[in-house]
C-alpha cells in the first residue's frame, strides 16, 4: 500500500470523525470537555486501524489540555463511541472495511503553547532586567574616574566650533539676501 493512499484516508477519516463528533456523538464526557479537536489520524499498512490523537480545549481553563480529568474522560467517552463511529465512517468513505478506531490524547499542542508561554515570559523577565540595568559610569562605585579631556582635544574642539559658528553665519547672511530677493 502506498504512502499516499494512507496519508489520503487518514486525512479523509479525520475530517470525517470530526464532524461526526461535533454533530453526533452525544456522550456528556465528549460534550463535557469542550472542543474535541482531531490532531492527527496515522492508519496502519492495510488499513484496518486508525490511530486518532485527539487534544481537547478544556472549557474550564481555555487551553490545550487544560483539566487533564476532564479532556482522559472526554477520550474515554471517544473510546466508548468508537464502534459507533467505525461504520458510518466507513460508508462516508466507501472504504471496503471499516477501520478499528483507537483514541488517544495528543498532548504536544498543549506542551506546545506551555513552551511559548515560558519563552514569552523568559522574554519579558529578561526586557524587564535590561530595563532595570542602567549602565554605571563608574563614578562612586569603586570604579575608575573618566580622565579628563587632554588640551589638544579641547584646542581642536574649540576650533571646530569657530568654523561651525562661521559657517553658520555665513548661511544666515544667504538667507537674508535670498528673502531681499524675493521682496524686489
Amino acid at each position: 500500500m502506498s504512502k499516499d493512499r494512507k496519508a489520503r484516508v487518514g486525512e479523509a477519516i479525520r475530517d470525517t470523525l470530526a464532524e461526526m463528533i461535533a454533530r453526533e456523538v452525544k456522550d456528556p464526557r465528549v460534550s463535557a470537555a469542550g472542543v474535541v479537536s482531531i490532531t492527527h489520524v496515522e492508519m496502519n499498512a492495510d488499513l484496518s486501524v486508525a490511530t486518532v490523537r485527539v487534544s481537547v480545549f478544556s472549557g474550564s481553563r481555555g487551553s490545550p489540555g487544560g483539566d487533564d480529568k476532564v479532556a482522559d474522560r472526554a477520550v474515554e467517552g471517544l473510546r466508548a463511541a468508537a464502534g459507533f463511529l467505525r461504520g458510518p465512517v466507513a460508508r462516508r468513505l466507501k472504504l471496503a472495511r471499516p477501520p478499528e478506531l483507537r483514541f488517544v490524547r495528543d498532548t504536544e499542542l498543549a506542551f506546545g503553547m506551555k513552551l511559548t508561554e515560558i519563552v514569552r515570559d523568559d522574554a519579558a523577565t529578561r526586557k524587564a532586567a535590561d530595563a532595570d540595568d542602567v549602565p554605571d559610569p563608574g563614578w562612586g562605585s569603586g570604579g575608575a574616574v573618566p580622565a579628563p579631556p587632554r588640551s589638544h582635544d579641547a584646542e581642536i574642539s574649540g576650533s571646530e566650533s569657530e568654523s561651525e559658528s562661521q559657517s553658520g553665519s555665513e548661511s544666515q547672511s544667504g538667507s537674508e539676501s535670498g528673502s531681499e530677493e524675493k521682496n524686489d
